[in-house]
C-alpha cells in the first residue's frame, strides 16, 4: 500500500490531517532546507504486525 504525503513546512504547529485513505497533509515546524522537514527513519518504529499483513507505525 502507499500513501501520499503533502508536507507543509514552516508551520505554526505540528499535525497530520487524514484527506482521504490514502491521501494526508503534514505540517511540521522545520524549513524544507536540506532535508530538515523530513522525517528521520530512526523516528518511524514498526508498533505490531511483525509477521501481518496489518501493521501500525509510530512517528514520533
Amino acid at each position: 500500500m502507499r500513501i501520499n504525503v503533502k508536507a507543509k513546512p514552516l508551520a505554526g504547529k505540528e499535525r497530520v490531517v487524514k484527506i482521504s485513505e490514502n491521501d494526508f497533509e503534514v505540517w511540521v515546524k522545520e524549513p524544507p532546507v536540506k532535508g530538515l522537514a523530513n522525517i528521520a527513519q530512526s523516528r518511524i518504529r514498526l508498533v505490531s504486525g511483525f509477521s501481518s499483513r496489518n501493521k501500525i507505525f509510530e512517528i514520533e
